[in-house]
């Protein structure tokens, strides 16, 4: 894991974002690169389009830099190669844009945490690039003042379409030595008998290379509550999820899961799209 954006926005989530960042930065040798969208009026987008240079634009460039540079400066970032990039640009544009331009490992940003995460489930730059992003991206809720992969929990039907985020899934848990905890949520709407699943998961598992593992058939009311329970009952570290881009949310179980997981969901959620 070489580098890791952070896309920020100055505010307290983007900061919680930034300090789990760097906690993984530090363990890994990673570079963090820093990104601010400076979204400017429509009147001064089509000014800076078409090669005119106002003061407005250079006033607001200046503040960003300046922001950007106390942010950089946390003493937290100690130690850490960082990278400070302004860029003007729609959010979900410049963040994939840069992701390619410095071939990201990892994207890392802030949102809300159990009170409901609101911004992240009505069109937000956070669910823009989820849905999008074909880099993983880890989602923070809240400051953690010890970031923790060691157990991963991944709830998944172990389709075949699960076995490419699978496969990103297991590369990020190399950098931890995590161990994954492979579940299938049981609801009485989404009954298969249990000799079925233990199938499907045995011949997942067989196709990757993977021994850090357990398998486990957790039942309740619904898909949602069933992955948060299993995640606290094991005391799970993040809770792996799929995304589909034409959709937002992944389907799991054939059927999407709710926006009911991530309000709830007080863990970090680092997501892979499919």
């Amino acid at each position: 894991m070489k580098r890791i954006l952070v896309p920020t926005d100055f505010s307290e989530h983007a900061e919680d974002a930034l300090k789990a960042a760097s906690q993984i930065a530090k363990k890994n040798n990673s570079e963090i690169i820093i990104l601010h969208m400076l979204e400017l009026p429509s009147q001064m987008n089509d000014a800076v389009l078409g090669g005119a240079s106002i003061p407005e634009t250079m006033l607001f460039m200046k503040k960003a830099n300046e922001m950007l540079d106390e942010v950089a400066s946390r003493s937290y970032l100690d130690g850490i190669s960082i990278t400070e990039i302004v860029k003007m640009d729609k959010p979900i544009h410049g963040i994939t844009q840069v992701s390619k331009d410095y071939n990201i490992d990892l994207i890392v940003m802030g949102s809300h945490g159990s009170s409901g995460v609101e911004e992240l489930l009505i069109g937000s730059n956070t669910e823009k690039v989820v849905r999008n992003s074909e880099i993983p991206v880890l989602v923070i809720k809240k400051n953690i003042s010890n970031f923790n992969a060691e157990n991963i929990v991944f709830a998944s039907d172990f389709s075949a379409e699960a076995k490419k985020p699978f496969e990103k899934l297991l590369n990020f848990s190399k950098a931890f030595n995590s161990k994954i905890h492979l579940v299938t949520i049981c609801t009485p709407n989404s009954f298969k008998p249990t000799h079925e699943i233990e199938k499907a998961i045995n011949n997942f598992v067989s196709d990757f290379n993977i021994t850090n593992y357990s398998t486990q058939i957790y039942n309740d009311t619904n898909i949602e509550k069933g992955i948060i329970n299993f995640s606290n009952s094991i005391n799970a570290d993040i809770i792996g999820m799929c995304t589909h881009g034409r959709t937002g949310f992944a389907h799991f179980f054939n059927g999407s899961i709710s926006e009911g997981l991530v309000n709830h969901a007080v863990k970090p959620v680092i997501t892979f799209k499919i």
